[in-house]
């Protein structure tokens, strides 16, 4: 028993920078990974990673003019994964180009915008706390913003819970029996942006999205209704949260890909013994005939 309270719960007790990483990444989890789950319904799992990359540029302008402040850098992220957002968006629209092209021209012009900004004051430490972020650095104020976006994330998906899964599953028949089409799409846009800024505070602009989408594609595996795979997907989020913080502190390894890294963990064993995985899908099949 002292073994297991060693390794599993004395440092949560023994050291406050270990109580709130995990206070964050359990509320990030609990936040991100519902969104998560309609981006993978969405088929928009690698909107997500552009989206993530796109924060990039408004997060260096902050950091530019204030250095390494939340406030600043969180506005500015925000700022500009909506503009990138909502532009992608136009161009989708009055253009020839779908989506998926022209969010991955403006996230691929922000990512290279936002690393010369950051190249041109910073240190190589500056750019990797940009990226890969720190979450055994947050703070109160960042617990309080990852608490803020995870509280209106939880209240819009009570709120908007059928309109943003039959926009999911079948956004023509919602715009034509609902006013809700649209400002549904945009309203999940606006939650991925939310989650995302949330997440950079602790992992950075490049991990963020892991969190929001590796456990959401482990649950798909195990679950086929969506409030299911939201929950299993928050589950696995907190459970890769605590899993990846005991690595990094027994193992000095970097916080924030350890916890990426048991989320894809956790998304191998779906994959292989999930009850829709490869094992469950190869399995002999049994038949029963009458004679």
């Amino acid at each position: 028993m002292d073994a297991v309270f060693e390794l599993f719960i004395a440092p949560f007790l023994a050291f406050g920078f270990m109580q709130k990483a995990l206070l964050g990444a359990l509320m990030l989890s609990v936040s991100a990974t519902p969104v998560g789950v309609f981006l993978m319904l969405r088929r928009m799992s690698l909107t997500g990673d552009a989206m993530a990359h796109a924060i990039l540029p408004g997060a260096a302008a902050g950091f530019l003019l204030f250095g390494l402040e939340l406030v600043p850098m969180t506005i500015g992220g925000l700022v500009v994964g909506v503009v990138v957002a909502l532009g992608a968006g136009v161009v989708s629209r009055l253009t020839v180009q779908k989506e998926d092209a022209s969010m991955a021209a403006f996230y691929l012009i922000a990512l290279s915008v936002g690393v010369v900004m950051v190249s041109m004051r910073g240190s190589s430490i500056d750019l990797m706390h940009v990226l890969f972020g720190t979450v055994l650095a947050l703070n109160s104020e960042a617990l309080t913003l990852i608490g803020g976006v995870a509280a209106l994330t939880l209240a819009t998906l009570v709120v908007f819970w059928r309109a943003l899964v039959a926009e999911c599953l079948d956004p023509v028949f919602l715009r034509s029996v609902s006013k809700l089409g649209s400002p549904a799409h945009f309203i999940f846009l606006g939650l991925v942006v939310l989650n995302l800024v949330a997440g950079f505070q602790a992992l950075g602009t490049l991990l963020s999205v892991g969190l929001m989408v590796l456990p959401a594609a482990a649950a798909r595996f195990w679950a086929h209704r969506v409030e299911t795979m939201c929950i299993v997907a928050a589950g696995l989020g907190m459970a890769s949260s605590v899993a990846g913080l005991l690595l990094s502190y027994h193992l000095s390894l970097p916080s924030g890909p350890a916890i990426i890294l048991s989320a894809g963990v956790a998304y191998a064993v779906s994959v292989l013994v999930g009850r829709r995985g490869v094992i469950f899908t190869l399995r002999p099949r049994t038949s029963h005939r009458t004679a």
